[in-house]
Formats: C-alpha cells, sequence, structure tokens
C-alpha cells in the first residue's frame, strides 16, 4: 500500500465513495470530507499529498475552501467541478490549482491525472546547483526559488514550470515541450495551461509581470529563462 494520502472534498457522497474505490485500487490511501470546513480542518491535521475538490458544494464552496487553502498550504490541487467553461478554468489557475478535471470524467483519467500531478510535486532534481537571475535564484537541491532572499510560495505545477525552464537558461523552449515535460502526455494540445501558468509565475517571481525581466517570451514559439 502506498503512504500517499488523498484527501477527496465534495458533497456527493456517491461520487465520493466511487473515486475513492478506484483511488483505492491504484494504491492511495483515501480521507474525505463531504464540507469544506472539514476539508481545510483536515488539510492541517493530515497533510495530504493531493486533494481533489468539487467546486459546487452548499456553504463554502470549492473557490473559496481552495482560496484558503493556499493561504497555508502548497498541497497539489485538482478541481471537480461540472463547468466547463474557460472563464472557471482561469479562475481556477488564478488560485493556484494545479489541474482542473470536467464532470463527466472517466475514473481511469481522474487517477492518471493525480499520478502526473504527483510526479511534478516529488521529482527530484537532476543536478545540485542553483540558477540565478538577478534578485531571483533557483534552488535545484532545496526545490525553492527565493526573490532577495526570500522564499517564492510555489505550487509544484509552479515550480516545475520554473525548473525545466531554470535548467535551459537561455534557451528558448517552445510551449509544446514545456506542456510535455511539466504537464505529460495526457495534456497534449492543451498550450494555455503553459501560459495560465508563465502569467501566475511571473506576478510572483517579477518585480512587474508586464514587463519580466526574468522569463522570457518568445513569440509564436515559447519561453526563455534569461
Amino acid at each position: 500500500m502506498s503512504d500517499t494520502t488523498i484527501l477527496l472534498i465534495d458533497d456527493d457522497e456517491t461520487l465520493i465513495d466511487l473515486v475513492a474505490e478506484h483511488f483505492g485500487a491504484a494504491g492511495y490511501q483515501v480521507i474525505t470530507a463531504n464540507r469544506g470546513s472539514d476539508g481545510l480542518r483536515m488539510v492541517a491535521e493530515v497533510k495530504p499529498d493531493l486533494v481533489v475538490l468539487d467546486v459546487m458544494m452548499p456553504g463554502m464552496d470549492g473557490w473559496e475552501v481552495c482560496r484558503r487553502m493556499r493561504q497555508d498550504s502548497t498541497v497539489p490541487i485538482i478541481m471537480l467541478t461540472a463547468k466547463g467553461e474557460e472563464y472557471d478554468k482561469l479562475r481556477g489557475f488564478h488560485l493556484g490549482v494545479d489541474d482542473y478535471i470536467t464532470k463527466p470524467f472517466s475514473f481511469a483519467e481522474l487517477v492518471a491525472r493525480v499520478g502526473a500531478v504527483l510526479s511534478r510535486a516529488h521529482a527530484g532534481p537532476e543536478t545540485s546547483h542553483r540558477v540565478t537571475s538577478g534578485e531571483l535564484t533557483v534552488d535545484l537541491d532545496e526545490r525553492q526559488a527565493t526573490v532577495k532572499g526570500n522564499v517564492v510560495a510555489l505550487t509544484p505545477t509552479e515550480y516545475r514550470l520554473l525548473e525545466v525552464l531554470a535548467r535551459n537558461a537561455k534557451r528558448t523552449i517552445s510551449t509544446e515541450l514545456l506542456l510535455e515535460h511539466v504537464w505529460g502526455p495526457h495534456y497534449e494540445g492543451e498550450i494555455k495551461y503553459v501560459k495560465h501558468y508563465i502569467w501566475t509565475l511571473r506576478k510572483k517571481i517579477e518585480l512587474d509581470p508586464g514587463d519580466p525581466k526574468h522569463i522570457l517570451t518568445e513569440r509564436g514559439f515559447g519561453y526563455r529563462f534569461e
């Protein structure tokens, strides 16, 4: 049995039972909550490795749960919702969501995406060094970034994106290649993922996200860590 713990937060008990069954069959330990407040408490107390969070819940909805969770935790979050509009996805990305699954979905796809997000969160450094761009330092051993010596709170996906760019400093990496290396083969064609996360990353590491100095855009091709 894996030591990896997944927290499911959803008010649909039937769906929770089905998802928990498939996660259990995949070797994960599963804990559940059917209210947002209970989910927040369990994140603080249990410290799960990943959270699957439903958007539409009575009382405190998934957006508010996610916002509060991100105040204290960088735990990977996958949003689970019946909505598929672009606005909702943008809102989730801006709140620091790592992935977004729209109902109805296949359990095989959900398990695959959980595995992909966990791989990004737990991937170890390939080499032992730091990469510096002005006042920004990416420590590949500690898996963290600092600006003026202050640690930047990055989600696993944000860090993985920054890491891939930093490892290839001064080389322009195509958007398609970033998508493959950071998100994996299940996300082929989802170019908007890269664009959204480049923006959220710039907001955290750039003095002026609208005039970036660390992550530069090569129009029509990709991005470069300068």
